[in-house]
């Protein structure tokens, strides 16, 4: 039976065969003879052609009536705006109820407060008010324009030239808000092709700039030199032809506030030298803080300031202000004010915040006696918390931002901030002492685990810093107990 079908079939086909290969079937087009086979290929081309350009929905005849409409806008469920509010989003802050100095009334009640970053105890300070008074009556509250356009009052020139003597820079820019100050130099420097190595710890503001630079980003282990390294010569070695038209920086900050780290800023700049590379240096945690006179982890490393070639800072931290400033040669400065979005388009800094960092800067160059107690009460609250049951210190032993961590994670991220946001909130009904855990935005992008921070101020005292200890033990023992 087989045999027999196939030679039906063939038959079949040499039927075909020859009725396609018949004179009858040949054409001449133009002088060209078209066969049987070009005929039917090119019939089924236009076929093709035709299904290709119908439209694959067709209207109905009749319109819509007015209910068939109202059914499809029942039907319809768009989609939402925001994600679903889950368990970890539903968090209400303690609110301030004072300033956030040393001492702070949060709910009716006097509490020692770590949470704020009043690293020099600047807040509240009477000479800082009287400053701020006297610049609110001259100038008033704001500037109502950007520096370009008729916002540049001459206490922003006197600040950025105060800010440049300080630090021993030949010139430095305000920006309005601190962390726009590194989000925006960031991208005035940094192009679409050009390469970043970052830490992988940097803060969110510095992300950000990283994001909107456009620029290829590599990152490597937090604090990692050798990480670094690797990076830097893998990156050298595979773009060594584009190495001309190629700009290439290392970013990284000086006081790391995911971690309470100290960058071995000394190392960085013996890498940056060797493969070739630019520095970018944020002392948003260490301007203030670091080296025997607060200028920064320049001088707390020895590495002249020269060699650093863009040095950013928020002024919210040790100087009790608000804004940020970028330092460096004028050619780095002067390049920003025309290319810079975050100084170019926002409003300038407030009057009254230029004139409180200056009269800020003022007061530590008068009293390095505030460096002493600050230092002081670092390695003392560090070393009582080295103690602490299931806890670990992760920070820098000179660092004002003294982080803890868990000892045996739980394996889960969210598990880990959990427990670690118990211990803070029973801190603060409990025992009167606020803290902070690191709990980061969907947006921050950070790798590194989550912590308890205390920031530490010069003006806290003694039985501020016992008193803290005690507790984190006490309450740190109790909820592990309860685990």
């Amino acid at each position: 039976m087989n045999n027999s079908m196939a030679n039906v079939l063939n038959a079949a086909l040499g039927w075909l065969t020859k009725a396609l290969d018949a004179p009858s079937a040949k054409a001449v087009v133009f002088g060209v003879q078209i066969g049987g086979h070009l005929f039917v290929e090119g019939l089924l081309l236009v076929v093709i052609l035709f299904l290709l350009s119908q439209k694959s929905y067709k209207p109905p005849k009749r319109p819509l009536t007015r209910k068939e409409i109202e059914d499809l806008c029942d039907e319809w469920v768009p989609d939402s705006l925001i994600p679903p509010i889950t368990e970890e989003m539903q968090y209400e802050p303690p609110v301030l109820e004072s300033s956030a100095g040393p001492h702070a009334i949060v709910d009716g009640k006097e509490v020692v407060n770590f949470a704020s970053a009043n690293y020099l105890g600047f807040i509240g300070h009477e000479k800082l008010l009287e400053s701020c008074t006297s610049a609110v009556e001259k100038y008033g509250v704001g500037s109502c324009g950007p520096r370009g356009f008729y916002g540049t009052i001459d206490v922003h020139l006197d600040c950025e030239a105060r800010i440049a003597k300080f630090l021993g820079t030949p010139d430095s820019i305000l920006y309005s808000y601190g962390l726009s100050t590194m989000f925006s130099a960031i991208p005035a420097f940094s192009k679409k092709g050009d390469i970043v190595v970052a830490d992988e710890g940097v803060h969110w503001g510095i992300q950000n700039g990283l994001y909107l630079s456009r620029s290829t980003i590599v990152y490597f282990k937090h604090n990692d030199m050798k990480s670094l390294e690797a990076a830097l010569e893998k990156i050298v070695v595979e773009n060594s032809k584009r190495a001309k038209k190629q700009r290439r920086y290392i970013v990284v900050e000086a006081l790391y506030q995911n971690s309470g780290q100290i960058a071995p800023l000394d190392e960085i700049v013996k890498l940056k030298e060797k493969y070739r590379f630019r520095v970018l240096l944020d002392e948003s945690n260490s301007f203030g803080v670091l080296g025997h006179s607060g200028r920064g982890l320049t001088e707390y490393c020895k590495v002249p300031v020269d060699k650093i070639d863009i040095i950013t800072a928020a002024m919210g931290h040790a100087l009790a202000a608000e804004g940020g400033f970028c330092t460096g040669s004028s050619r780095v400065i002067e390049h920003q004010r025309l290319s810079s979005s975050g100084y170019v388009f926002s409003a300038s800094l407030p009057p009254y915040l230029a004139r409180a960092a200056i009269t800020a800067i003022d007061i530590l160059d008068e009293n390095p006696e505030l460096l002493k107690k600050l230092n002081a009460n670092t390695s003392r609250l560090w070393k009582e918390l080295s103690s602490v049951p299931g806890l670990s210190v992760a920070s820098s032993q000179d660092s004002p931002i003294v982080f803890l961590r868990l000892k045996k994670p739980t394996g889960s991220a969210k598990d880990d901030l959990k427990l670690l946001e118990n211990i803070v909130s029973r801190l603060l009904k409990e025992e009167s002492v606020i803290t902070v855990t690191s709990k980061r935005s969907t947006l921050d992008k950070c790798r590194l685990p989550v912590g308890i921070k205390l920031f530490i101020s010069a003006g806290h005292t003694e039985s501020d810093l016992l008193k803290a200890a005690d507790s984190i033990r006490r309450v740190a023992a109790s909820v592990f107990a309860e685990c």
